[in-house]
C-alpha cells in the first residue's frame, strides 16, 4: 500500500483534540464491531485494542471483560494521552505507541486483538503476521476496515479534475481474506457493509475528514495548497451526486474475524 507513514501519524497526531467530536462513523462502527463479540465463545485474560485511537472501545471492553487486562496501542502519542484516561484509575490500560506491523510484544501474549477501523492505514499482511504472532493458541483477532467503494463520490470527483490519487487506496474483502490465511490463522469470515453519509456542501464533508485525520496521504498525492480553481472543479464535479439536497459520501465497512488455530495435543508421528 502506497502510503506516507509519517504524513499519517502527523496527522492523526494533530486530529487528537477534535477527533471524537468528528468520529461519529467510526464510533457506530465500532458498536456493530463489539456486538459481535456476542457470538465469540472466549474469555479472554489479555485484551489487545490495535490502533485505539482516542479509545472509545476501551470502556466497553472493560464493562464485558472485567477481568481482562487491557493493552491500548496506536502510533499517535496524542491518541494515546486520551485512552490512557479511559476506566477507573484503578484500571486504567496500559498504553503504548506504536506501530501496529512491529508490535512491541512478545508471542502468544493476548486472547483478543479488536481494531476499529485501522488497518487501511497499514499493510494489511504485516499486521495479520503480528497479530498472529502475539495471540495465544486459540485467540481471536477481530476487526474492521474500510473497503474500495469507500468515498468513491470523492474519488471520482477527483478524477475529473486531475491525474493525482487523492483518496486513501482500500484493500478488497476477498483480498484481507486471502491475507488472513496467509498468516496462517483458521476459520477466517469476512464480511461487509454499505453507510452514506451525507452534508450539505463538500466544504462540511471536508471538515469532517480533517478532523478524523483522514488527510491525503498516497506517495502520489499533490504537493501544495489546492488552488481556488482546483477547488471550484472538484466542487463542480462532486455536485451532480447531490440527492435531496445533500451530498453523499459512501463508506464500505469490511468485518473479519479470524482465529488462532488451538495448541497440538498427543503424541505427534
Amino acid at each position: 500500500m502506497l502510503l506516507d507513514k509519517t504524513r499519517t501519524r502527523l496527522s492523526f497526531e494533530r486530529a487528537a483534540d477534535r477527533y471524537d467530536a468528528s468520529a461519529i462513523l467510526q464510533r457506530e462502527i465500532a458498536e456493530r464491531l463489539l456486538a459481535r463479540l456476542d457470538y465469540l465463545r472466549i474469555a479472554p485474560a489479555a485484551i489487545l485494542d490495535l490502533g485505539t485511537g482516542t479509545g472509545h472501545l476501551l470502556d466497553r471492553l472493560a464493562r464485558r471483560y472485567p477481568r481482562a487486562r487491557l493493552l491500548a496501542v496506536d502510533f499517535a502519542y496524542g491518541m494515546l494521552l486520551r485512552a490512557r484516561r479511559r476506566g477507573p484509575w484503578w484500571r486504567r490500560p496500559l498504553c503504548l505507541c506504536a506501530d501496529a506491523e512491529s508490535l512491541p510484544l512478545a508471542e502468544g501474549t493476548v486472547d483478543l486483538v479488536i481494531s476499529n477501523a485501522m488497518l487501511q492505514w497499514c499493510d494489511a499482511e504485516r499486521v495479520f503476521a503480528e497479530c498472529r504472532r502475539v495471540l495465544r493458541p486459540g485467540g481471536v483477532l477481530l476487526f474492521t476496515t474500510f473497503g474500495p467503494d469507500t468515498l468513491k463520490e470523492l474519488r471520482l470527483a477527483w478524477g475529473q479534475v486531475d491525474g493525482y490519487g487523492h483518496v486513501s487506496p482500500f484493500v478488497d474483502l476477498h483480498d484481507l481474506g486471502d491475507a488472513l490465511l496467509r498468516a496462517r490463522f483458521t476459520d477466517a469470515v469476512m464480511d461487509a457493509d454499505r453507510l452514506t453519509l451525507t452534508y450539505l456542501d463538500l466544504a462540511e464533508l471536508m471538515h469532517d475528514l480533517k478532523g478524523l485525520g483522514a488527510h491525503n496521504a498516497t506517495l502520489n498525492r499533490p504537493r501544495g495548497l489546492m488552488g481556488r480553481q482546483r477547488l471550484e472543479a472538484l466542487i463542480a464535479a462532486y455536485e451532480p451526486y447531490r440527492r435531496e439536497g445533500r451530498l453523499p459520501a459512501s463508506f464500505e465497512v469490511l468485518y473479519g474475524h479470524a482465529r488462532v488455530p488451538e495448541a497440538q495435543t498427543g503424541i505427534q508421528p
